[in-house]
């Protein structure tokens, strides 16, 4: 008979054998608050202009280098429990203002890191939550004193330059001034009257090959295909768009067919051929010049198409047709029927371009207002033209946040170090214990200059200083300045150095929230892990791939 070994009392006894369970101060907080300050440590680095960029490898060995937290997170599979809160907060950061992740890791990393020294001090967690939340109520109350700029009008190219670029500074030091530009182009020409803006109606394709000042803004659309037929350019035209395949029907139903002499024969396969022709001579009757589906064109169809000189275009993502469909303002059509004058889309110019060995087809509107606008990045490596994508992708995220708010914070450091110095103040009024958490929270604010500093290679300490004696006379734009070769400070406001309003307001928010999260946490049970195969993922969309 086998031994029974009893199980420890307590908690275990209730669990399955093989489930842990950690608790207090030492096994459950400390393990925690050390897990998200080596995360935040790792990502830290990669912030602001002069971050360094990370090398990844994700699970389906696709490499990575990129200094975008937003990209560095989701790439890297995040098991630790405490750290995924973080991580669940930075994601949330993106997609309601789509930037500002590292913004979030770093200041929730520094709050714990100081909530760590109070904690061996003998203050309680509820304690210092207590007090970090009563500090982000009154961040929330000050932020909108500290506004020092704002956009009134969306559509001129100047201004929102202006608000976009810090935000793809950050990313791509050096080419901002370039990148804005494009930017700014393709998100003005598809801003809509009425209606709000939506991120999806600017396109990136990427063409490998001449230099980043090749990229170019183009309203329309870009595909990296070549076109079916002989035709390779159309004006003026008329657009047909099918999502099945042209090409001759086949029945619904089987059956068989019994031919007894030869000229049944001849007929049966010429009536076929006859029935494709009259519906594409039909097609190009109704004035279409371009059709394009979202599957194969059969040999027998373009060899019509040819003849009725229609241009064939054919893409494989339906969410592709779907935004060409958009793009045309055409009905995507699922049988090969004659289009009505109203399913029927219309295109300035549909042409097969080269760009260095790249042959593409474009889709191209030279009317003012267009619906969709595709940036063509050109560069020398798949890698450094993802990079400029994220770099744009923050750009056109930041002009969202225009045409929601347009009001702007100084950025460099100067509106977080405003916020501690009024911080500091604001805890001498409170009389318990939160005061001490209040000026915890104002100390872990230095810490997004202190990254500045660190990254640039100055000395941070200098750096804060001289920060803090620009505010202490009154200048509260004053931020440092990441082109001095000391630790000085600069006027962020005059150098066009900003942060966009809801970005620190989100931003603050989520930190505080996911700190304030793991802080409360003072036991973590883990069950046995379930053995057999891995649930499948849920498919993601095949648009993005």
């Amino acid at each position: 008979m086998a031994l029974h070994v009893p199980k420890a009392p307590g908690v275990p006894q209730m669990l399955k054998e093989g489930a842990r369970m950690l608790s207090g101060l030492e096994e459950a907080v400390y393990s925690n608050i050390n897990a998200c300050k080596q995360f935040a440590q790792s990502v830290r680095s990669a912030y602001g202009p002069n971050g360094m960029n990370k090398m990844i490898i994700n699970h389906i060995e696709k490499q990575f280098v990129t200094s975008d937290a937003g990209t560095i997170i989701r790439e890297l599979d995040v098991e630790h429990p405490a750290a995924k809160l973080m991580v669940l907060a930075s994601q949330m950061q993106d997609s309601e203002v789509g930037d500002g992740t590292n913004f979030v890791i770093v200041l929730s990393g520094a709050l714990l890191e100081a909530a760590e020294e109070l904690l061996r001090l003998g203050v309680t967690p509820s304690e210092i939550a207590e007090g970090y939340e009563r500090a982000l109520d009154k961040c929330l109350e000050l932020l909108p004193d500290l506004v020092c700029h704002e956009i009134k009008d969306y559509k001129d190219v100047e201004s929102v330059v202006a608000g976009i670029k810090p935000a793809i500074m950050s990313k791509q030091y050096g080419n901002e001034d370039f990148i804005a530009r494009l930017v700014a182009k393709a998100c003005i020409a598809i801003l809509p009257e009425k209606t709000t803006f939506n991120v999806d109606n600017v396109r990136i394709c990427k063409i490998l090959g001449a230099g980043l000042q090749q990229s170019e803004v183009l309203s329309g659309m870009v595909f990296k295909r070549e076109v079916e037929g002989d035709i390779t350019s159309a004006a003026k035209a008329k657009v047909a768009v099918y999502s099945c395949p042209v090409d001759i029907t086949q029945t619904e139903t089987k059956g068989t067919v019994l031919i007894k002499t030869a000229d049944e024969l001849l007929n049966f396969s010429r009536g076929e051929e006859s029935l494709l022709e009259k519906q594409i001579k039909d097609i190009a009757d109704a004035g279409v010049k371009v059709i394009v589906a979202g599957a194969k064109f059969g040999d027998m169809a373009l060899h019509f198409l040819n003849k009725y000189g229609l241009m064939a275009v054919r893409l494989n993502s339906k969410f592709d047709l779907r935004r060409l469909a958009k793009t045309v303002n055409a009905t995507v059509l699922p049988r090969l029927t004659t289009p009505t004058s109203e399913e029927l889309g219309y295109c300035d110019i549909v042409r097969v371009d080269e760009l260095g060995d790249t042959r593409v087809v474009v889709f191209s509107m030279e009317s003012s207002e267009s619906r969709i606008s595709t940036v063509v990045i050109r560069g020398s490596t798949d890698n450094y033209m993802d990079d400029i994508e994220r770099a744009i992708d923050d750009g056109v995220n930041t002009f969202k946040a225009i045409t929601r708010d347009g009001r702007f914070l100084p950025g460099a450091g100067a509106t977080e170090i405003e916020l501690a110095q009024r911080l500091l103040q604001y805890a001498d009024t409170l009389p318990g214990l939160e005061q001490y958490a209040v000026r915890k929270f104002a100390i872990a604010l230095e810490s997004i200059p202190r990254t500045l500093a660190d990254n640039s290679g100055a000395n941070a300490t200098e750096v804060i200083n001289s920060i803090y004696k620009a505010h202490k006379d009154g200048k509260q734009t004053y931020g440092y300045d990441i082109e001095s070769d000391g630790s000085d400070a600069c006027d962020a406001k005059s150098k066009g150095i900003f942060d966009a309003f809801l970005l620190k307001n989100w931003g603050i928010k989520y930190a505080v929230e996911a700190a304030t999260t793991i802080l409360k946490v003072n036991q973590i049970i883990m069950a046995k892990k379930a053995g057999g195969p891995k649930p499948k993922a849920a498919a993601g969309s095949d648009d993005e791939s």
